[in-house]
C-alpha cells in the first residue's frame, strides 16, 4: 500500500478577502492579502508535482461532508448562518474568520477530504493519508469558527471515525503553532479521544491552551497541552515528542491517529516564532509512522492547517510527505541550513521544565 493524498482545486478558491495579515483593511490599514490565503497550500501540491512524488501516491477523491456529518459535532443555529452568509457575499464565521460567496460549500468539501482520507485508510486502500485541504478547521468550536477556520475538519472526521465507522479510541496529535483549541474543546468531556496539542505558549488563542487545561467530566485526564516558549527548535519538538507525545499514545492505545498538521512553526512563519524546519518535521513524522504501525496498524491520517511562509512551507510538507510513503525525490531543502543553524535549536532548560509539566499528566490517561 502507498500513502493517499487529498487535493481538490476548490479549495484554492475559498477567498479570504483584502485583509492586511489578519486584520480587515480599512483607514489606517492599508488593504492587502489575508495570511490564510491559497499561496502555501499550491506551492506544496506544486512541489509534490515538480519532483514526481505526487505520479507515486494515491490520490483520493474528496466529497462533501453531509449535514449530518458536520451536526454531530457544530450547532445547527451556527450552520444555518455561515450557510445563509455564503450564499449572499460571505461574512465572518466568528473570531478573525472570514470567508466568501461559495466558502461554506468548500468547507463542507473540506471536511468531508478529511472524512474520504479516513475511510480510505480505515479501508485498507491506502496505508496512510494526507489531506491538503482548505479551509483549516483545528480552532473552529461547536457555535463559531475562529482563527480562519470555517468547520471543525479533524474533529468531524473523528467523530465519523467513532460513530460511523465504529472504532473505539482516536487520538490527536496537532503540532500547529497555534492552540488546537476547537478540537479540544469538542472533545473536552470525551474519553474517546485523546487530543494532545503542541504549540506556542499563548500565541493563538491567547486565552487557552495551558498544562493545566487537561479534560472534564468523563474525559478528564484525556487532554494535554504542551504550551511551549517562543523560539523552541526541533530539540524542543522532538523531547515533547519522547516524553509525553509518544508515552501518551502507548497508554491509550488509539485505533488511529490524527494530525492536524499546521507549519506555522517553521522558522520563517509570520505568524509563529518558533524555529522547526524540514529536517525536523520529517523526525516527526517517523516517530509517527512508527507509532501508528506498533499500536493501530499504521493507520495515520493527516490533515493540512496553517503555514503562512510560502518559500518555505512547501519544503517542510515534502519532508512530511517523503517519511509518510517511504519514498526519497532527492531534493534537498534550500532552506535548510538557514533553519537549522539558527542558535537554539537544541533543547533549552525552559522548555524542558514546560514539557516535564505535561509528562506528569501521562498518569491520568486510562
Amino acid at each position: 500500500m502507498t500513502t493517499g493524498l487529498v487535493w481538490h482545486e476548490l479549495y484554492m478558491w475559498h477567498d479570504t478577502g483584502n485583509y492586511a495579515g489578519v486584520m480587515p483593511a480599512g483607514y489606517p490599514i492599508q488593504p492587502g492579502q489575508h495570511a490564510e490565503n491559497p499561496e502555501t497550500k499550491r506551492r506544496f501540491k506544486n512541489l509534490l508535482e515538480v519532483t514526481g512524488l505526487l505520479d507515486q501516491l494515491a490520490v483520493i477523491q474528496p466529497r462533501k461532508a453531509t449535514r449530518e456529518e458536520i451536526l454531530r459535532v457544530h450547532a445547527p443555529d451556527y450552520i444555518a448562518r455561515i450557510e445563509a452568509q455564503s450564499l449572499d457575499r460571505g461574512g465572518d464565521a466568528g473570531g478573525l474568520t472570514p470567508f466568501s460567496t461559495g466558502s461554506f460549500e468548500i468547507a463542507r468539501l473540506s471536511a468531508g477530504g478529511v472524512i474520504a482520507a479516513t475511510d480510505a485508510v480505515l479501508d485498507g486502500q491506502v496505508r496512510n493519508a494526507y489531506a491538503l485541504v482548505r479551509p483549516p478547521g483545528h480552532h473552529a468550536v461547536r457555535d463559531s469558527g475562529m482563527g480562519f477556520c470555517m468547520l471543525a475538519n479533524a474533529a468531524i472526521a473523528g467523530y465519523h471515525a467513532l460513530e460511523a465507522r465504529g472504532l473505539g479510541r482516536i487520538a490527536y496529535v496537532d503540532w500547529d503553532v497555534h492552540h488546537g483549541n476547537g478540537t479540544e474543546s469538542i472533545f473536552w468531556e470525551d474519553p474517546r479521544a485523546l487530543t494532545i496539542s503542541l504549540h506556542q505558549d499563548h500565541c493563538f488563542p491567547p486565552d487557552t491552551g495551558g498544562v493545566e487545561a487537561n479534560g472534564g467530566g468523563a474525559g478528564a485526564g484525556y487532554n494535554i497541552n504542551i504550551p511551549l516558549p517562543p523560539g523552541s527548535g526541533v530539540g524542543a519538538y522532538v523531547a515533547a515528542f519522547e516524553r509525553v507525545v509518544i508515552p501518551a499514545l502507548d497508554r491509550f492505545k488509539p485505533d488511529l491517529i490524527f494530525v492536524p498538521s499546521g507549519f506555522d512553526a517553521g522558522g520563517h512563519d509570520p505568524l509563529g516564532r518558533m524555529m522547526m524546519h524540514s529536517e525536523g518535521y520529517r523526525s516527526l513524522t517517523r516517530i509517527l509512522v512508527d507509532a501508528a504501525a506498533r499500536l493501530c496498524d499504521g493507520r495515520l491520517v493527516m490533515c493540512h492547517e496553517g503555514g503562512y511562509n510560502p518559500p518555505t512551507v512547501p519544503f517542510y510538507g515534502l519532508a512530511v510527505m517523503e517519511a509518510l510513503s517511504g519514498i526519497s525525490t532527492g531534493v534537498e531543502d534550500p532552506f535548510m541550513a538557514l533553519l537549522g543553524g539558527m542558535g537554539g535549536q537544541g533543547l533549552q532548560p525552559h522548555q524542558a521544565a514546560v514539557i516535564d509539566q505535561a509528562a506528569a499528566l501521562l498518569s491520568r490517561i486510562g
